[in-house]
C-alpha cells in the first residue's frame, strides 16, 4: 500500500488518517445522545487535526 518515496509515504499516511477521522464523524451523526457529539469532536477532530498537520509538515519539510 505504502510506496517508497518519503513524500507519498508520509501524504498516504495523512490521507489515511483523513480518512479515518472523517469515518469516525460520518459514524457518529448516525448515532443519538451526548457521548456521540464527544466522540464526534474528540476522536474524529483529533484524527483530522492530526492528518491535517502531518500534510503540512510534509509539504513544508519536502527536500526536492
Amino acid at each position: 500500500m505504502f510506496s517508497a518515496e518519503p513524500m507519498q509515504k508520509r501524504l498516504q499516511i495523512s490521507g489515511t488518517l483523513l480518512i479515518v477521522g472523517l469515518v469516525i464523524e460520518a459514524l457518529c451523526l448516525l448515532s443519538k445522545g451526548p457521548i456521540a457529539f464527544v466522540i464526534f469532536v474528540s476522536i474524529g477532530g483529533l484524527f483530522i487535526a492530526v492528518g491535517v498537520a502531518v500534510y503540512l509538515l510534509s509539504l513544508v519539510t519536502h527536500q526536492g
